[in-house]
């Protein structure tokens, strides 16, 4: 059986092969003018244009020393546009001539977590963190993942070592916000999310937190408030639209609550899960 690195290793020279070797519409340019045009169809919202133009790039020279830096951002067009695998493959393609390079190895990680993929992110972080030991964007996702295992200890010693570089952090207010939560206590998670909100009433996340900790604490008429608030101000993510569906199943309103629960699996929330959920629906 193929191991994670060999098949990761099959993955990035099959990568390669469709750079070299891959049929493209756009005319043959210069290298810098490829990378230029892939920014003209970034801003114009033209993901796979911007796609095609830096692959074309890096085809035109593939020895470029650079083309780290198209593959990481070619990661990241890729992913915006839901095509996780191959951004996978574009992100350790760029780490594999610089494995020590922060931003990408925090751009797969963020992805392996995005995946589901948590022992891979946890590697990623951890590596990330032994170069960067005060990187608070590293620490809290770690705490995340390490709270999503149930390991509380080391997702607490995270959050108090990002307390500890700032202690005005709001991550890691945050991160002892949902570890309480998880604890089960949940009061001390409600008098942290209402400081935090007190002090950030228009950070949206913040209310997204509270509202999970309303819902588990069966105040469904203030997660339902919270979640409206949102929904108002911001781009709903297909969890949220699980959270509401659950209220609303709280609240006896079965036939919205699937209506969520259907939105949530078309923006690509784990079918499975959504399955069961709808199932409580009828």
């Amino acid at each position: 059986m193929q191991t994670n690195i060999e098949r990761q290793t099959m993955r990035i020279i099959m990568l390669w092969i469709c750079l070299f070797l891959g049929v493209t519409s756009i005319q043959a340019q210069g290298y810098e003018e490829l990378i230029s045009k892939s920014y003209d169809y970034l801003e114009k919202k033209d993901l796979p244009a911007a796609e095609e133009s830096l692959k074309a790039a890096m085809r035109l020279e593939p020895a470029n020393p650079n083309n780290f830096a198209l593959l990481t951002n070619l990661g990241t067009i890729q992913r915006r546009q839901g095509k996780l695998e191959e951004a996978m493959i574009s992100y350790s393609a760029a780490l594999s001539g610089h494995p020590q390079n922060q931003g990408i190895l925090e751009s797969r990680a963020s992805l392996y977590a995005e995946m589901g993929n948590a022992e891979m992110a946890l590697n990623d972080y951890s590596t990330l963190l032994a170069l960067a030991p005060k990187n608070e964007e590293a620490l809290y996702n770690r705490g995340l993942i390490y709270l999503q295992q149930k390991n509380y200890l080391s997702a607490e010693q995270d959050f108090e070592k990002i307390l500890e570089v700032n202690d005005k952090s709001v991550r890691g207010r945050v991160g002892y916000a949902i570890l309480e939560k998880m604890r089960g206590n949940f009061d001390e998670s409600e008098r942290i999310y209402n400081y935090l909100i007190s002090e950030l009433p228009k950070d949206w996340s913040l209310y997204e937190g509270r509202a999970d900790l309303y819902f588990m604490k069966g105040k469904n008429a203030r997660a339902m408030s919270d979640i409206n608030k949102v929904f108002a101000e911001t781009t709903p993510t297909a969890a949220l639209y699980v959270l509401r569906g659950k209220v609303k199943l709280a609240l006896y309103e079965k036939p919205s609550a699937a209506i969520d629960f259907k939105k949530a699996q078309e923006m690509g929330y784990d079918p499975e899960t959504i399955r069961e959920l709808i199932k409580l629906c009828k």
